[in-house]
């Protein structure tokens, strides 16, 4: 399986706490602090290699994007983080369909819900 060099995911309403709590238990990563208007960022640890992490609020329709900047994490693609943040934060979570080339149509995610669900749709354009 490819290993992604970053991974991006897309949370509809994860509370603050149970994101820090969730980011310091997968990656030993203090809380994360404001940096700059609606951004706040840490550093977590896997494997021995330091995973900067970017929280940028009402970053599309609503939905804050969570960036982790390596390709050291513990998932190997955006939709295994998508997976285990939907179900660790009780909340729906969206990722992209696949690593994201110049060219691809951007419209196209993975969307993954608390309960276990998950499908393709079409986003910001999906009404759903």
């Amino acid at each position: 399986m490819q290993r992604y060099p970053d991974i991006e995911i897309y949370l509809a309403k994860a509370s603050l706490p149970a994101l820090d709590a969730w980011l310091a238990e997968r990656l030993d990563a203090p809380p994360l602090k404001g940096a700059g208007k609606r951004k706040a960022r840490t550093t977590g640890h896997a494997d021995g290699q330091q995973i900067p992490v970017l929280l940028v609020e009402q970053a599309a329709d609503g939905y804050a994007s969570l960036w982790f900047d390596s390709g050291a994490t513990p998932w190997p693609r955006d939709v295994d983080c998508a997976r285990e943040a939907a179900k660790r934060l009780d909340c729906e979570v969206r990722c992209s369909l696949g690593g994201w080339q110049p060219g691809d149509e951007p419209d196209r995610f993975w969307r993954v819900l608390p309960d276990g669900s998950e499908g393709a749709i079409d986003w910001p354009d999906s009404g759903q």
